[in-house]
């Protein structure tokens, strides 16, 4: 069981030889359990993509905000205050 799915051991003679197939079902998403004399040794999953680091300013130019966007609002105010008095 690998991520709660079922998964077939391969033997590590069966890897050796089919090693390329076995990386092309790895880069589709699916883990591999490999295994020794039918039990599980290690488990080949993919390799989780980097996320890219921010680079602040790529937005500049392209978002404006309104000049009253911190305008007080009674309306928001009231939702704040206790109404139980």
């Amino acid at each position: 069981m690998c991520g709660g799915k079922i998964v077939e051991v391969i033997n590590i003679r069966e890897a050796k030889i089919h090693l390329s197939r076995i990386i092309d079902r790895v880069r589709r998403g699916e883990s591999v359990v490999i295994g020794k004399s039918g039990k599980p040794v290690a488990v080949l999953s993919p390799y989780p993509a980097p996320i890219s680091k921010r680079r602040p300013g790529t937005l500049k130019g392209k978002i404006t905000i309104a000049s009253d966007f911190d305008v007080d609002d009674e309306a928001v105010a009231d939702l704040f205050e206790d109404s139980t008095n």
